[in-house]
């Protein structure tokens, strides 16, 4: 295990990561990372500040992406109460694993997760996969997280997250604290109307994301019988 001191580039990807922040296409918003919480985040996942991920952990409490819809996880911030570490300890990453076979790395207010494949799904290793909240699936997105990154601050969200959306969704995100996402009735997952015309509850995020991989298990049960 690598200490902080070895952990802490002498080139570090944050200026390169601001860059990419400041040519954003997507609002964002810059959480600040205070201490200890980044040292402990940085040494807790042993990535250098040489890699981006490094650098989003180690400068940033995350980032709130589209006015709060994508969470990009870092070291926490009151506004995302969350570590990337954190949050893997116990749902990806059980006790005395080095590493974890999945590395979520983000999620949003409908109840999706994009996650590194670290072993743990077919396909490359290194690659961002998204838990669909309508699918209960995982997809390969094709880019490793630097790529991700830069997708999260200048792709077409709207596009990406056609059907997942209603009218006037930024009043209601607004109102949503880092830790939570909408729980969604009828489930995505199950037919019924337009998201729009289903009703949304904000509840904590980990209970969603422990419901849909609950659902899924039962599911996968199922179709094994």
């Amino acid at each position: 295990m690598e200490s902080l001191k070895d952990l802490l580039s002498h080139d570090p990807a944050w200026p390169l990561v601001q860059e990419w922040i400041a040519a954003a296409a997507n609002q964002i918003v810059v959480l600040p990372a205070t201490e200890p919480g980044r040292s402990r985040a940085l040494e807790e996942v042993q990535v250098t500040t040489e890699s981006p991920m490094g650098a989003v952990i180690y400068e940033t409490g995350g980032l709130l992406i589209d006015r709060g819809w994508l969470r990009i996880l870092g070291s926490a911030d009151p506004r995302l109460p969350r570590t990337l570490p954190g949050w893997n300890k116990g749902r990806t990453w059980t006790e005395g694993e080095s590493a974890p076979p999945l590395l979520i790395v983000a999620d949003d207010v409908v109840g999706g997760s994009f996650a590194i494949n670290c072993g743990a799904l077919d396909g490359p290793q290194g690659q961002v996969h998204y838990f669909t909240p309508d699918g209960l699936e995982w997809e390969s997105l094709g880019m490793g997280y630097s790529d991700f990154l830069r997708w999260a601050l200048q792709g077409d969200l709207e596009k990406f997250y056609e059907g997942l959306r209603w009218q006037e969704w930024q009043a209601e995100v607004s109102k949503l604290g880092g830790d939570q996402a909408f729980s969604i009735y009828p489930f995505l997952w199950a037919k019924g109307p337009p998201i729009g015309e289903r009703s949304r509850t904000a509840v904590p995020m980990a209970e969603l994301f422990g419901l849909q991989f609950d659902i899924r298990r039962q599911l996968a049960e199922g179709h094994g019988s």
